[in-house]
């Protein structure tokens, strides 16, 4: 079995210099960094992913970049089995992998795994609603016998989560696989939530007046369409609205503003609950929090 190998994963919400500081830390460290943010696997969804530009980069190799079309998607178990293959290789050329990005669930898929869930039965699910008519609170006394946890979670009366819950009761306690062979250290920042609104607000009025715009025409233009996932993003779906919409451009960076702030609160929720991090205060271009962290790193890689 291959000896553990480090692993930086540097989270948080979106606007906290997530970018910045994996790439103090690829350039410190001699890192590769992988994209764990959803939006940024998409080619030609640049001005409102932020992703940093080619130029900015120090020559430090970026993976899950421009990896798919704006008409595709990427589930996090896809995310988990490409991101898997990169930090093979990372590993195979020595260089320390450095994951950088705000998906919460992209990233947990590729270090914890995801639980297997089966494939829906009609026939089960017609069977069990039958019972539920003719006996009301049987589902309900049968989950807690095979899953008291999920029966906690579920109302008596709620017979479509109740039969969902008992189609997946037999493998709920299967173990989740991540990727293996390596031992990380997850870094989240935690900027002051006042300057980080006041930068995300910022963002939002700088992406209207760099081409944010032009870009999402430029998508439409190339035959992607108005109802891609990737254009129903935050940014683009405003872009669209204007563009499609007749929404002016001060109403489109207001609500951009307004749901960017609360995506914030709630990957900041989602890293909250998320084990063993070890958070920072302030953003990641912070000359005190890049000290910080490289402290961090330097301790990880001497354990």
């Amino acid at each position: 079995m291959l000896d553990a190998y480090p692993l930086i994963a540097v989270v948080g919400p979106t606007g906290s210099g997530k970018s910045a500081l994996a790439l103090h830390l690829a350039v410190l460290f001699g890192g590769e960094i992988v994209n764990c943010d959803s939006v940024q696997l998409y080619t030609g969804l640049d001005i409102g992913s932020a992703k940093t530009p080619v130029g900015q980069r120090f020559g430090v190799p970026h993976h899950l970049l421009d990896v798919i079309g704006a008409e595709s998607e990427m589930t996090a178990g896809d995310y988990a089995r490409h991101a898997g293959v990169v930090l093979a290789g990372i590993r195979g050329r020595g260089a320390l992998p450095v994951i950088a990005g705000g998906t919460g669930f992209y990233l947990r898929a590729l270090l914890d795994g995801l639980s297997p869930a089966p494939m829906r039965n009609p026939e089960l699910r017609a069977r069990l609603a039958i019972v539920a008519q003719r006996r009301p609170g049987v589902l309900h006394r049968f989950l807690q016998k095979k899953d008291a946890r999920a029966a906690e979670r579920i109302h008596k009366n709620d017979h479509q989560k109740l039969i969902r819950a008992i189609e997946m009761a037999g493998i709920v306690q299967e173990e989740r696989r991540g990727v293996e062979g390596f031992r990380v250290l997850k870094i989240g920042l935690n900027p002051d939530r006042v300057a980080l609104y006041e930068k995300l607000d910022r963002r939002c009025e700088w992406m209207f007046e760099n081409g944010l715009l032009e870009e999402t025409r430029a998508l439409l233009e190339s035959g992607v369409s108005g109802s891609a996932k990737a254009l129903g993003t935050l940014g683009y779906k405003q872009a669209l609205a204007v563009l499609n919409e007749g929404m002016s451009v001060a109403d489109a960076i207001a609500e951009c503003q307004l749901r960017t702030r609360h995506y914030a609160k709630r990957q900041i929720t989602w890293f909250r609950a998320e084990a063993d991090l070890r958070w920072l205060s302030g953003f990641g271009g912070d000359e005190a929090v890049q000290e910080e962290a490289a402290e961090l790193v330097r301790a990880f890689l001497r354990s």
